[in-house]
């Protein structure tokens, strides 16, 4: 494994400065994506003398397509969202993205697995990085909004307190067309999420969506019955940065409550 970098980043809100959080990036060679190096990213609120405060819990970001593990820092600002978090007295946590692909962030024909390299690789570098990977919180957004409900579902990630997911790409039904998504009706039944929604019932869960998204209502579909309490819902935006950006911060307001 290369050896991390690690960087400053802090935010500013109104009632004063937030907390420094150290960003530390790095990259892996994966036996379940062997073909290229898996690079990773960690936000990680320092406490004032700087040296960080303590295990801290950590919250997995999925990213979507045509993405990877930086797109939730450079393009969401998530840092600085955290940062501001902490200041409001919000609970601090670290927040962890890492590199899936075109994935799909399941087992794929071609022989990648990358939510086994989530549990049995990301998880153990995230642990050698001092958060507490006993409690562990999931969120992506599209693809991996799809891949959090996923995972959380198989409950693959022992100690998960919670799941988020903003504009998830999810079906109810298997489209041959889609065979970037699934390799196979067979795929699609293995990793069905709205057959998977039981699953769910007692997990603090938030779903989020824009009312512009095309993916809107099947979204709406997939919450109809989904059981157990939820947070989130169906605010103005589409399925772009500019949506996200303006829920994450309660999108990580959640992760702090369930992750205290």
């Amino acid at each position: 494994m290369a050896a991390a970098s690690v960087a400053g980043c802090t935010g500013a809100t109104s009632s004063g400065h937030a907390p420094p959080v150290a960003m530390r990036t790095g990259n892996f060679t994966s036996r379940f994506r062997p073909q290229e190096p898996t690079g990773w990213s960690i936000a990680v609120p320092e406490s004032a003398g700087g040296a960080s405060p303590g295990p801290l819990p950590v919250a997995l970001f999925l990213h979507g397509t045509d993405a990877d593990h930086r797109m939730v820092f450079e393009d969401l600002d998530a840092a600085q969202v955290l940062a501001q978090h902490i200041s409001r007295g919000g609970t601090p946590f670290a927040i962890a993205a890492v590199d899936g692909g075109e994935t799909w962030w399941h087992r794929r024909a071609s022989g990648t697995d990358t939510q086994s390299m989530l549990v049995d690789e990301f998880l153990p570098l995230l642990a050698g990085q001092g958060v507490d990977t006993g409690r562990v919180a999931v969120f992506g957004l599209s693809m991996g909004g799809f891949g959090a409900l996923l995972l959380a579902a198989q409950h693959r990630l022992p100690g998960l307190r919670a799941v988020a997911a903003m504009s998830p790409a999810v079906w109810s039904q298997y489209d041959a067309g889609r065979s970037d998504n699934f390799d196979s009706a067979a795929d699609f039944a293995a990793n069905d999420v709205f057959a998977l929604r039981p699953e769910l019932e007692s997990l603090p869960k938030r779903i989020d969506c824009g009312t512009a998204d095309n993916l809107l209502f099947s979204v709406q579909d997939y919450v109809k019955d989904l059981p157990g309490e939820h947070e989130g819902g169906f605010h103005p935006g589409g399925h772009d940065g500019g949506y996200w950006r303006s829920i994450l911060p309660d999108v990580v307001g959640f992760l702090g409550r369930t992750l205290a």
